[in-house]
């Protein structure tokens, strides 16, 4: 791995240093937008850690030119270890108080770290996150019903979040703002895709308090080429096994999280029946991976017993796709 050092360091008072880490990997058409984005930012003391995860384009280039333009550019060169390598390789070299992670065909308001660092040092929080929308390329939406209020909320309410409607926000790693220490022998899984799935609730058990912003910081950007994006394959299943993992972590801490459980198992059981039929309508020689996500929703429904937590119908439901598939796919729209 070869590391191209910053000259230095922005002075900016008494603003601790945040580490903004950028995966890079095929994103030649979508990187300068990003870039440019982030050293606008209206928080100036940043690095800016750019993980060229062996781009097969004329990324690896353009990182280079950032870090000779501006010394808070840091670059890594390494060998291809997929997303979560990528991040990885970031946190081992980030300086900073505060971590921050940008998909680097995304983009971010330019006051998307500032307004996450003013609600964190407001509510005395150990990680602060935001709203986000899919964008296309243009300007991040400034919804009108975003009121910009803060919102503090415990490590366990928290992790109750990754099951509301909304809980896409809670479960993402990159519209936050980190303490550093919070990611102290914790790594994103190599190899793996829903690396978020399997890592942030593991970031909530660790957290006091967190900071909520009711506004829309973060641009998710859904261009056909897009980075983490793709049709369905065998590596969608991942989310499968890093929700299972989760819900060992959270039984393990019943004591802390029993009021959690009843909602973790049902996400998994939803999750896994509609990933079932893509697999039955995809990946015909997925049998022993069908058995298995069948197996998961059986264990939510026994589970169900003991903690409650699911409607007669719903029961009924997972019932029916456990006997008849067909008939559930049917009845249902699948």
């Amino acid at each position: 791995m070869q590391e191209r050092e910053s000259r230095g360091q922005q002075a900016a008072g008494q603003e601790p240093l945040v580490s903004v880490i950028l995966p890079v990997y095929g994103v030649e058409a979508y990187l300068e937008r990003c870039v440019d984005g982030v050293l606008a930012q209206t928080y100036r003391n940043l690095e800016v850690i750019l993980v060229d995860d062996e781009s097969p384009d004329r990324c690896p280039a353009i990182c280079d030119a950032y870090a000779a333009a501006d010394p808070r550019v840091r670059v890594i060169h390494q060998k291809n270890a997929g997303l979560s390598g990528a991040r990885n390789a970031g946190i081992d070299a980030a300086r900073g108080e505060y971590l921050a992670f940008i998909d680097s065909d995304d983009y971010v308001t330019h006051d998307f770290i500032a307004r996450l660092y003013q609600a964190l040092e407001e509510t005395g929080s150990d990680l602060a996150m935001c709203k986000w929308k899919y964008v296309k390329g243009g300007p991040v939406p400034d919804e009108e019903h975003d009121t910009g209020a803060v919102t503090a909320y415990s490590g366990r309410e928290m992790m109750a979040n990754l099951y509301i409607p909304d809980g896409a926000y809670y479960v993402v790693a990159w519209n936050k703002l980190y303490k550093r220490e919070l990611f102290q022998g914790l790594r994103f899984p190599l190899g793996r895709i829903h690396e978020d799935e399997a890592t942030t609730y593991r970031v909530y058990d660790r957290i006091g308090k967190a900071a909520v912003v009711d506004a829309c910081l973060y641009g998710y950007f859904v261009g056909n080429d897009s980075i983490t994006r793709g049709k369905f394959s065998r590596k969608r299943l991942d989310w499968a096994w890093a929700v299972r993992e989760r819900l060992t972590f959270l039984e393990e801490r019943k004591d802390k999280y029993a009021q959690v459980l009843p909602a973790a198992w049902k996400a998994l059981a939803d999750g896994c029946i509609a990933l079932y039929f893509k697999c039955v309508r995809e990946l015909p020689d997925s049998g022993e991976e069908q058995e298995l996500l069948r197996g998961y929703v059986r264990e939510a429904l026994e589970k169900s017993r003991a903690f409650g937590g699911l409607s007669a119908r719903t029961a009924a439901g997972y019932r029916l796709f456990l006997a008849w598939p067909g008939m559930y796919r049917r009845l249902l729209g699948y």
